[in-house]
């Protein structure tokens, strides 16, 4: 660029003889490279944490003018200023001014960044978060379900509130039977963990109340820090009663809302939480009555077809035929005991009519019978020798028919070892 016929100061300049844009930009860059590091108060409007990158950026405003300013620093500083670092934190920022010649653009590059005010409030709810959520008050496993259809509701909100307008519109839009059992209290300021804490314990100690909301819908950093006391917090968690917060936006994060058992983004969201919609309740038992009667006629037209199906089998045309197979088993089975009764009885047969013939040859019956005679003396004794008789002896004798008396005329004893003979 040839600058040899531009005037060398910027209260030269002309309209015939103007600067080159590229030449102020460059100007004001010396002029504010030479300017030194310097101390800044600000609170922190826009930030948005991206985890991984080396650079950071964030907005600063005048705490009582409407400025603001972009600061740009080193991930590892923004890491130092500790846990209340966040947007709406108020801070003080030692930077050095820095200006962009491409896009004209003033920022400032940020060397420390501390934390004051506002800042340390919510590093010390940052401790007492953890603690707590070391303590398990946060953990899923204690959070209570939300009954179905409350009869009563409770509601904790701020004197003629909107968010008392927008659950109370709603959830009887929803259902329109539900009854609530209001408490209005403050819900910003030094009354607001007092006046919170006592309506929460009054409701939780009513048997008929069976949900409770507490509603706000948003504000400051500054007002919603009463929602993040201890006291206030360790009250929420020991209720028996199911508590839904409706405290501050989707953005906000007060601890009431990681100790409750729901979180609503708004008023109106909660009271789509408490109570159901009656239009969808009736759309839902119109459903599942058609279902079920559709389930109802399938099993019906199954049932029906399965007892065609079995009428048509033969042994219901005629229930008999299924005893005929085991009236022909029964025929078989009495004919073969018939046969092997017949059998076993002329084995029987067969074998005593053997015996009595061995009886009948061994029976002295027999023997007499054949000519044979059985002598025996008069006391009974069976003769057997000749010896046992002398001439004279009477004897009697068994015949094969009768008996006969006879006297011995004489006896020969048969040899010796022989008698028989």
């Amino acid at each position: 660029m040839n600058t040899s016929n531009l005037a060398p100061r910027a209260s030269l300049t002309t309209r015939e003889n103007p600067w080159p844009l590229a030449l102020l930009s460059a100007n004001i860059k010396k002029y504010v490279d030479r300017m030194s590091a310097l101390w800044v108060e600000g609170q922190v409007v826009e930030y948005k944490r991206r985890p991984g990158t080396r650079m950071a950026f964030f907005t600063i405003r005048d705490l009582n003018q409407n400025v603001s300013m972009t600061v740009k620093a080193f991930a590892g500083v923004v890491d130092k200023a500790g846990p209340g670092f966040d947007e709406g934190a108020r801070v003080v920022v030692n930077a050095k001014p820095d200006y962009y010649e491409v896009n004209g653009s003033l920022s400032l590059f940020a060397h420390e960044i501390h934390t004051s005010g506002l800042g340390d409030l919510l590093a010390r709810i940052e401790m007492l978060r953890k603690a707590l959520a070391a303590e398990g008050l946060f953990s899923t496993e204690r959070k209570k379900p939300l009954p179905f259809l409350p009869q009563v509701v409770g509601l904790i909100c701020g004197r003629n509130a909107k968010a008392k307008h927008d659950v109370v519109v709603n959830a009887q839009a929803r259902w329109p039977s539900t009854r609530f059992e209001i408490r209005e209290v403050a819900v910003q300021g030094e009354r607001c963990v007092g006046e919170v804490s006592a309506a929460l314990a009054e409701l939780d100690s009513n048997p008929a109340v069976q949900v409770i909301v507490i509603a706000r819908g948003g504000g400051s950093v500054e007002d919603l820090l009463p929602f993040s006391e201890e006291s206030l917090v360790r009250a929420a968690a020991a209720a028996r009663t199911p508590i839904v917060s409706a405290i501050g936006h989707e953005t906000d994060a007060p601890l009431l809302d990681l100790v409750s058992d729901y979180r609503a983004s708004t008023p109106t969201d909660a009271a789509r939480k408490v109570v159901p919609d009656v239009a969808e309740q009736e759309v839902l038992v119109a459903d599942i009555r058609a279902r079920l009667s559709y389930l109802l006629g399938q099993r019906l037209d199954a049932e029906l077809t399965g007892l065609a199906n079995l009428r048509a089998r033969p042994v219901m045309a005629r229930p008999s035929a299924m005893f005929d197979v085991e009236a022909e088993r029964l025929a078989g089975a009495r004919e073969r005991l018939r046969l092997r009764t017949r059998s076993l009885v002329e084995l029987a047969e067969g074998q005593i009519q053997s015996a009595a013939q061995a009886l009948r040859a061994l029976s002295p019956q027999s023997i007499l019978e054949r000519g044979f005679t059985v002598l025996r003396t008069p006391s009974g004794q069976v003769i057997t020798s000749a010896k046992q008789v002398s001439k004279g002896d009477l004897i009697e004798g068994l015949l094969a028919k009768g008996r006969m008396v006879a006297q011995v005329v004489g006896a020969t004893p048969g040899k010796e070892g022989n008698e028989n003979e």
